[in-house]
């Protein structure tokens, strides 16, 4: 059944302080009783201390186990309400709204003038000032700090448009604002940093960046080695950061680094020239290219006391953690405006280039790829929407943001490779074309913000965590306990040591394996929906057996969940492959759930019908199932009217130049 039930409204949607995690940590307690070394144990032990802290930052209502993920898996009833929103959470910001359009006109126009890349093959300063003065660094500060107060929606929407005209630009914004000094000084700074730092951050005076990577601290954040050692009134930074975008000399930087042994986040305005305390480290990067992305050298420092956020407020692995939320849906929100951009220019090229007396783009195969690149453009919105509208009403969104992110990057990977260079072909590779010029670009979103399958395994982490903790765990510590290294229940010692919590599992399994399908949700939720003409009507129909699909999916997906977890017991950490598989699928499950309800509410048919292609390829993706003659004349259909155009969501985008032309 779909529970509908409104969230009553909260004004405390934040804790108001952290506190340390009140249980040990179940991965920690995994890895110490699998006899993984105590530096691993260590390591996953303060990678979920942190985690424990940032839940802390939210309410209980707005924490992992009560988002939409957790609880369509776990729960006995799918709370629809809460995977798509007929209106935005918050109301936009009239003067945000007035930013984003004097902005967007500003690089439509440098675009246009082929003026945004200066002679070095950067963002010109000119630009970056420009976009200063429009208020475009200032959009997700509040007012009373000098910017525009813009809720997450209505920035993540506004930063698929701008990419449809430079996704390095777009990307830029959500560098500084989510992952670069302004969202840590606006979430855990004091009253006087804020004060201090986050005009100039709105104003573009400074603009920020996010010093975490190190050479040997990537995906585990706890090898950091950077470190700052009080000497009176200041901290003197030692270490070496790596791949960090928009730094420069002169900009303001949140720097993770350890004091006294443990992380923290230092604010440091760097030199405005390199000096023997403070020198960048420059290689040569293929992607970013447009942008600065270089290392950090810090031998000795100087940065005022004050300007180390509060530990008490989260350490530095907590307020690394939260910004990355942001930065990965504004990573899709890219990835959306991006395929756009890709779709705006295939269709010339499609109807321009002729193979045997006929245009590629009256072919089955093209318009079969113009199709599906519509589908993925479409959820990446649905997705980019949902995510953003769960952060402004102050839910965590761990779960929901990896999918984002996941899902965005992978599908502009597809449809750089898989739809956008096999339908250009050769001249994809000209010196020029948009895709050989950009194509690390394209590809590198595959790694920000955390590398996809090493996020789909914290994903699934997060996701079974409250089951482990629950009903694992106490096994594992009975066994440890007793020192039963093979337990054996025809051991009569073995079976009455555990009876306690194995009855508790048991009661669980026997009330879960009695429900052996889960009933059908409830589609009077899809009946509000309107839909006109006979092919609406179909998309419409198709998206509500989507959606129920999902459902009873999710739903299901626990036993499986369950199951993988008593197989593999205190050995599931080193089951990277069963994780990461499982992880995929559940995720998929939830665009599709995602993808539907955002593709019902569309009144552009087009637009429907894309999200009925997409949900249609990963349900079979899901089942094993073939595409039928069916599915293949939906897409194919959806292509056809594609490229007679129409499609709302590449109108007004400048078509590329095709090069080498030839006489027709």
């Amino acid at each position: 059944m779909v529970t509908t039930t409104k969230k009553p409204a909260d004004n405390n949607k934040h804790s108001e302080t952290p506190k340390a995690a009140a249980v040990p940590s179940f991965a920690e307690t995994a890895m110490r009783l699998g006899g993984k070394s105590e530096q691993e144990a260590r390591s996953m032990g303060a990678v979920d201390a942190a985690d424990e802290q940032v839940e802390e930052l939210y309410a209980p209502r707005y924490q992992t186990t009560a988002s939409p993920v957790h609880r369509a898996v776990w729960d006995r009833s799918l709370p629809v309400e809460m995977f798509g929103f007929n209106e935005p959470p918050l109301k936009p910001s009239v003067e945000a709204a007035e930013v984003m359009s004097h902005s967007y006109d500003i690089v439509r126009s440098h675009a246009y003038h082929k003026d945004l890349i200066d002679e070095h093959g950067k963002i010109t300063d000119e630009v970056l000032g420009e976009l200063g003065k429009a208020g475009y660094w200032g959009l997700l500060v509040d007012k009373e700090y000098g910017g525009s107060g813009a809720p997450f929606t209505q920035f993540a929407k506004f930063l698929t448009r701008m990419a449809t005209v430079d996704p390095t630009i777009a990307g830029l914004a959500s560098v500084h604002a989510c992952i670069g000094a302004v969202d840590p000084v606006s979430t855990f700074g004091n009253e006087e940093q804020k004060r201090r730092f986050l005009p100039k951050l709105a104003s573009g005076e400074s603009l920020s960046a996010f010093a975490l990577t190190e050479p040997g601290a990537g995906s585990d954040l706890t090898a950091l080695r950077t470190r700052a050692v009080r000497d009176g009134d200041v901290y003197r930074l030692y270490g070496e950061k790596l791949f960090i975008t928009n730094v420069r000399p002169g900009r303001t930087v949140g720097v993770v680094c350890l004091i006294e042994g443990k992380p923290a986040v230092l604010i440091v305005d760097l030199p405005e020239t390199e000096t023997p305390e403070f020198q960048l480290k420059k290689y040569g990067l293929y992607a970013l290219k447009h942008a600065y992305n270089q290392g950090i050298i810090f031998n000795g420092l100087a940065v005022p006391a004050e300007n180390l956020l509060d530990p008490g407020r989260g350490d530095g692995l907590t307020i690394a953690y939260h910004g990355l939320n942001r930065g990965r849906v504004a990573l899709c929100a890219n990835a959306s405006g991006t395929m756009r951009m890709m779709l705006a220019n295939l269709l010339p090229w499609a109807q321009f280039r002729e193979t045997y007396g006929e245009s590629i783009v009256k072919r089955e195969l093209v318009r079969r790829r113009i199709g599906h690149l519509a589908g993925l453009i479409v959820a990446c919105d649905a997705l980019t929407e949902w995510c953003a509208g769960l952060l402004d009403m102050g839910y965590r969104g761990e779960m929901e943001c990896i999918i984002a992110k996941i899902f965005g990057s992978e599908a502009q990977k597809e449809a750089t490779i898989e739809i956008s260079m096999k339908t250009h072909g050769g001249r994809s590779f000209l010196h020029g074309h948009w895709f050989g010029d950009n194509v690390h670009d394209l590809l590198a979103p595959c790694i920000y913000e955390g590398e996809g399958e090493m996020l789909g395994m914290a994903f699934f982490k997060s996701l079974v965590k409250e089951h482990g903790r629950r009903y694992f765990e106490p096994i594992g510590k009975t066994l440890h306990a007793k020192g039963i290294r093979h337990p054996n229940l025809a051991n009569p010692a073995h079976a009455w040591a555990l009876k306690g919590p194995l009855t508790n599992y048991a009661q669980w399994m026997l009330t879960e394996t009695a429900r052996l399908t889960v009933r059908g949700t409830d589609s009077s939720f899809f009946a509000g929906f309107h839909a006109d003409g006979k092919d609406n009507a179909r998309a419409l129909h198709s998206l509500w057996s989507h959606f129920d699909f999902a459902a009873k999916f999710l739903r299901n997906s626990r036993l499986e969940i369950s199951q993988v977890m008593r197989t593999h017991q205190l050995k599931l950490p080193d089951r990277q492959c069963r994780m990461s598989e499982l992880s995929a699928r559940v995720q998929a499950g939830v665009v599709i759930l995602c993808t539907s309800l955002y593709g019902g509410r569309q009144s552009d048919p087009l637009t429907r019908q894309a999200a009925d292609v997409v949900c249609s390829h990963l349900r079979r993706q899901l089942t094993g199932k073939r595409a039928s003659d069916r599915d293949l004349k939906k897409i194919v259909s959806l292509g056809g009217h594609i490229a007679e155009g129409g499609f709302e969501q590449i109108a007004g985008i400048p078509e590329a130049e095709i090069l080498m032309p030839y006489e027709k």
